[in-house]
């Protein structure tokens, strides 16, 4: 009778890639994570690490296992040992399971855990408490480029890299020229990579993971490398992999990616699963907890980084009467009020002002110079109006982004999701047809006629 259980539990988890049960990760602030290490233990585990990467793609017949359900890590010792140190929680009782082929989204805010919880199911880092089953061979495209030596060749470290991600040799060489033409290095291919510029070492380390034939591939928003083209390549590359039926666990803050590739979801808040379902109701569940700004004042909104000599103080958004709003109709007249305070003179500004879709689909990006405006130097306090004579969008919500920036394209300031406002049904052309969602995003006025 035990046989016959196992053996229906065998049959039962045959459709299951991924199953994670109560895991946790705790860490302690201000302190550091792990005992000092001598040089030579710092030396062999360098050595090491690529063998047991291998080891970790396949397990025994492809399954394997991370932590452990009784809070112990998975390299035995246990993490739960009381400590004066502040600790805080960044991934807390998170279960969950993957069946094979599912592409599943994992979406939340920044800090919410989810790189913490990849790194957790590549064996980058040890849970505090509870465990992940895996079943299949797994690869994971976390940080592109780790492992790459500068002073070894593209065709070198395509080999090494490779390698290190689990590909046997003839593998590597099969696809070489694949990787090599996909990444756009073939002139370069025997250059050391310290002689690479930032965009072709990407494409280079890009091309390698994406070569990979995993069962489970685990992604962290590694599809914003390299230019737009190479981006769409990326994107093409990911497609792929989803439609030929294996494992994808994505990561990313683009919602518009997230919709198009996964049919799946999960939403985690403060390290916890706070939704999980169809991808199109979690991402509208995040969308509906997101803290758009609801404030005019700028000064301390947060920033993409450290504020600088010069930054947005305020924004408003002003409707034809001059009048604060966030409510429009198609075709509008919309005008962004922009405050600035600069410390310092900023020699010929450039300020762009990004409209994109709550799912960060970008809409336009709007700035001065580009628009034939040449601004005199900013000093002080001051204040920018750019007008929209015609708002052609169409219904939905809107968020602005702000960049300041001078002559030297010095970056002052970065401000995300500065306002937003929302745009209603609207009969723009008075056809008796007014034209709503269904219609896409914008609209053109049109003139037509019969030409014969």
């Amino acid at each position: 009778m035990k046989t016959w259980n196992l053996e229906l539990e065998t049959v039962f988890m045959s459709d299951i890639a991924i199953k994670v049960e109560g895991l946790g990760k705790r860490y302690r602030i201000g302190a550091n994570q792990q005992a000092y290490k001598t040089l030579k233990e710092k030396l062999n585990e360098t050595a090491a690490t690529p063998f047991r990467a291998l080891r970790s793609l396949g397990g025994r017949n492809g399954h394997s296992s991370v932590g452990h359900a009784n809070g112990h890590s998975a390299n035995g010792h246990s993490n739960g040992r009381a400590s004066k140190a502040p600790t805080i929680w960044a991934v807390k009782d998170v279960s969950f399971e993957i069946n094979r082929g599912e592409v599943v989204g994992i979406i939340g805010r920044n800090g919410a855990g989810k790189s913490t919880l990849l790194k957790i199911l590549s064996r980058i880092t040890d849970p505090t408490e509870g465990y992940a089953d895996i079943h299949g061979r797994i690869a994971s495209l976390l940080e592109v480029g780790t492992g790459f030596q500068p002073e070894l060749s593209g065709r070198e470290n395509i080999y090494l890299n490779g390698s290190i991600l689990g590909m046997k040799h003839a593998e590597i060489r099969r696809k070489f020229d694949e990787i090599v033409a996909f990444a756009e290095v073939e002139k370069f291919i025997d250059t050391p990579v310290k002689h690479y510029s930032s965009g072709m070492y990407v494409r280079l380390a890009f091309a390698v993971a994406a070569h990979l034939e995993p069962e489970i591939l685990l992604v962290d928003e590694v599809l914003a490398v390299g230019d737009v083209d190479f981006q769409k390549k990326c994107l093409g590359s990911m497609q792929s992999v989803a439609d030929s039926g294996r494992t994808v666990l994505l990561v990313s803050h683009n919602m518009a990616l997230i919709e198009s590739l996964c049919k799946r979801a999960i939403l985690l808040d403060q390290g916890r699963v706070s939704s999980s379902g169809p991808t199109t109701e979690v991402i509208a569940d995040y969308l509906s907890k997101a803290k758009l700004c609801e404030s005019e004042e700028l000064t301390n909104h947060p920033r993409k980084q450290a504020r600088s000599t010069a930054w947005f103080s305020s924004i408003q958004i002003l409707n034809r009467a001059g009048e604060s709003s966030r409510d429009f109709r198609a075709g509008d007249e919309l005008t962004v009020k922009l405050g600035i305070e600069a410390g310092q003179p900023i020699l010929q500004p450039w300020i762009g002002i990004r409209l994109r879709t709550p799912t960060d689909q970008l809409i336009c990006h709007i700035a001065n110079r580009e628009a034939g405006y040449q601004l005199p130097a900013l000093s002080g306090s001051s204040e920018i109006q750019c007008q929209l004579s015609g708002l052609n969008l169409l219904p939905g919500r809107y968020i602005v982004d702000l960049v300041l920036a001078d002559m030297l394209n010095r970056e002052y300031d970065n401000v995300s999701g500065a306002a937003y406002f929302d745009v209603r049904e609207s009969d723009v052309f008075q056809s008796g047809m007014p034209m709503g969602q269904g219609y896409g995003l914008v609209f053109f006025p049109s003139e037509w006629k019969l030409v014969r």
